[in-house]
């Protein structure tokens, strides 16, 4: 009570202060780095990773990308090339006129090797930068061949790809912000009982995101997708407790004639409720920290920071706004549009056993989707952007014309001989949907002397320890198809050169699809565990931890059970994140009612009763707080050109709605089955039971 009075004695100087950190956060949030690239993720002990950081350091290349000309003549290409050559951070660019130059007679170069780079309208540039793939330097570079390229030139690779998306990142950040912001504020508008009540949420909840996002400066860099999402998420999670702390001073307000003392009353309340609340909500968010793709990690510390800010906030600024602004407020109230529940709980209670046999029906469907769609996830990150874009463009011009789906590179020692060299080339050509090995021994062949070639060639395919060499697939990047040619290839390699690595997109997916494959267990084991645990101390019930689970659990298997039923794929990081997400977020509508339900039986109600005045009570919140979340994401799921963005936020929109549905018409209908079980083995709740017992034995 101590904190609540202080909060209200000093709420103004609380409000200058929150204003004041506006501007370090503003400031902070500009200067924090936005990472692109979801193979930066992959653990630093992965033979990939160690692969592409020697070729930075040996061969001081970094990012890749391939430029596609098409109907040029060859004297404007050459002149190209010069062009690209220039560009800051281009390290190499590596073409026909590469190889043609030298002092080799033409008919000794093998005819493959005009292949690679021509075909009958289209030629193809290799560019190899000095830089990451994701760096921003790679990234002005890429956008500068483009200005110097023109409209029939085209660049693909990770590097094209990480650009598109940053540009469309930024394009639409704001618009996600404003989406949520408007839709919550309607649906607030339409459930709350205060026409403006909603707007001094949204200022107390964007002051709290802003300070979330201001202090990622100290993370260093966050990655796209916790910025797209950061925001959103956290206006969805945490508008509950504007809303706890609102009704519970409209609450005191009949009991206390001084407004500040109703008020210090109300944060104390809401305090013990929101915390509580949030608890659940920031073990789902830190759940996403053991995932060894450490993009979770990236987006469980910022969510987990962003709900402890909400909870902050709430009981600090909000009521401080509240109490500045109380007279408008109270002037613009209007009686709520949410019905009284209490004949809808009771019709519902009544035909308990219906809603067992829906719950038991749905099961097996809802876990055959469920599975059988993180069996469909896509990981190939090209396809989340759309269809028109450039480096979709360029992907596609690259397969059609020259076959190339995917680009691998080989990196072997540079003591492995030459005929060692030819034959691992020989072999690893004839894997099926390998086009070509392109390396040093491919280019001169045996009757050529390394010796004679010129240093600026040489230096491009070997450095001291290494011999670098690419390999073209006709397969797509994280395609059965490319994973087995990965495996074949790796065998091939590792027989010659047990130190060899074999690197790139494709291969870094491999490594991805492995590590999320085991990610997915381990998050959702730990969020379960932890969420038990929390309802365990919480309810002090060792049944009911089990009940509401069960509950959020099926609504976790409908909601991505749906899109195997609908034919629709979704990025691999969706299930991972949504099903933790979905857990922690909405578990607290399961908590909510079963704390009531739990107080009414131990007044004395009977069960029925007791589970018909939890239900009638909880509805309201329980609907106020589902179509919140609901509001602030489809919104940015219906307009959003990413996948990977609008993905997720129609899957949390889709699982507000279906945990608000299974927890208002399953939940009850447990509670009635389960009552003795629960009674038995909840603390305070067992004589309740055994009273009841008594009471039938009578009656009989």
């Amino acid at each position: 009570m101590r904190f609540s009075k202080a909060v209200v004695k000093y709420r103004v100087p609380i409000l200058i202060v929150t204003l004041a950190l506006m501007i370090p956060s503003v400031l902070g949030t500009a200067g924090t780095r936005i990472n692109y690239d979801m193979l930066d993720y992959l653990p630093e002990d992965m033979e990939t990773v160690i692969g592409q950081d020697a070729l930075l350091e040996d061969f001081g290349k970094g990012a890749f990308s391939f430029l596609i000309v098409e109907d040029m003549p060859a004297k404007d290409v050459a002149d190209l090339k010069a062009q690209v050559e220039r560009v800051d951070h281009v390290e190499t660019v590596l073409w026909y006129d590469s190889l043609a130059d030298v002092s080799i007679p033409m008919d000794l170069l093998p005819d493959k090797i005009y292949d690679v780079f021509n075909t009958e309208n289209a030629t193809m540039m290799a560019i190899f930068f000095d830089t990451s793939t994701s760096a921003d330097a790679t990234m002005e570079a890429i956008r500068e061949i483009r200005q110097l390229a023109g409209e029939k030139c085209f660049v693909s690779g990770m590097s094209a790809l990480v650009t598109d998306l940053k540009d469309l990142c930024e394009e639409e950040e704001p618009i996600y912000v404003g989406i949520a912001v408007a839709l919550a504020c309607a649906a607030m508008l339409l459930l709350l009982d205060s026409w403006l009540v909603p707007f001094v949420f949204l200022s107390s909840i964007g002051m709290m995101i802003l300070l979330n996002l201001g202090t990622n400066y100290f993370l260093g860099e966050i990655s796209y997708i916790t910025k797209a999402l950061s925001a959103v998420l956290q206006l969805a999670v945490t508008m509950d407790y504007s809303i706890f702390l609102w009704n519970s001073y409209n609450e005191q307000r009949g009991r206390f004639q001084d407004n500040k003392d109703a008020m210090a009353a109300a944060i104390s309340e809401t305090l013990t409720s929101v915390v509580g609340s949030s608890v659940t909500t920031i073990a789902g968010f830190i759940a996403l920290c053991f995932m060894s793709f450490t993009m979770g990690r990236d987006l469980g510390i910022v969510m987990a920071k962003g709900v402890l800010l909400g909870v902050i906030g709430c009981v600090t600024v909000l009521p401080a706004l509240i109490l500045v602004l109380d007279k408008p407020l109270q002037r613009t109230r209007h009686r709520s549009l949410i019905p009284h529940m209490g004949g809808f709980a009771k019709g519902l209670v009544k035909v308990f056993p219906v809603f067992l046999v829906i719950f038991a029906l749905l099961v097996p469907p809802a876990w055959s989707g469920y599975q059988k769609t993180n069996d469909e996830v896509y990981y190939d990150l090209g396809d989340c952007l759309p269809e028109d874009i450039d480096y979709t463009v360029a992907k596609n011009k690259l397969s059609e014309n020259f076959g190339v789906a995917s680009t691998h590179m080989l990196l072997v020692d540079a003591g492995l001989s030459a005929k060692s060299v030819r034959a691992m080339t020989r072999e690893m050509e004839e894997v099926d949907g390998v086009k070509y090995v392109l390396g040093m021994e491919s280019i001169v062949g045996p009757r050529v002397p390394e010796e004679v070639l010129p240093e600026s060639l040489t230096s491009v395919l070997q450095s001291g320890n290494w011999k670098l060499m690419m390999i073209s697939s006709e397969y797509k990047v994280a395609s059965d198809a490319v994973n087995t040619q990965i495996d074949r290839l790796n065998t091939i390699l590792k027989r010659y050169d047990p130190s060899g690595m074999l690197i790139g997109e494709a291969p870094c997916m491999k490594d991805m699809i492995e590590t999320t494959a085991y990610d997915f267990q381990v998050v959702n084991a730990v969020s379960i565990i932890a969420i038990f645990i929390i309802i365990a101390l919480v309810e002090k019930s060792l049944s009911l931890p089990f009940i509401l689970i069960a509950v959020i659990e099926l609504a976790i298997f409908i909601n991505l059970g749906l899109p195997h039923y609908l034919g629709q794929s979704l990025p691999f990081i969706a299930p991972i994140c949504i099903s933790t997400i979905q857990l922690g977020a909405t578990v607290d509508y399961a908590i909510l009612m079963t704390t009531r339900y739990k107080e009414e039986r131990i007044r004395g109600s009977g069960k029925a009763d007791a589970v018909r005045t939890a239900l009638a009570a909880s509805i309201p919140s329980i609907l106020v707080s589902g179509m919140g979340l609901f509001a602030a994401t489809f919104g940015v799921a219906l307009y959003s050109d990413i996948d990977i963005i609008g993905s997720m936020c129609m899957l949390m929109a889709r699982g507000a709605i279906v945990s608000m549905l299974s927890v208002i018409f399953m939940l009850p209908a447990l509670l009635m089955l389960c009552d003795k079980l629960i009674c038995v083995t909840t603390l305070g709740m067992r004589s309740k039971h055994v009273h009841q017992t008594k009471q039938e034995v009578f009656a009989k």
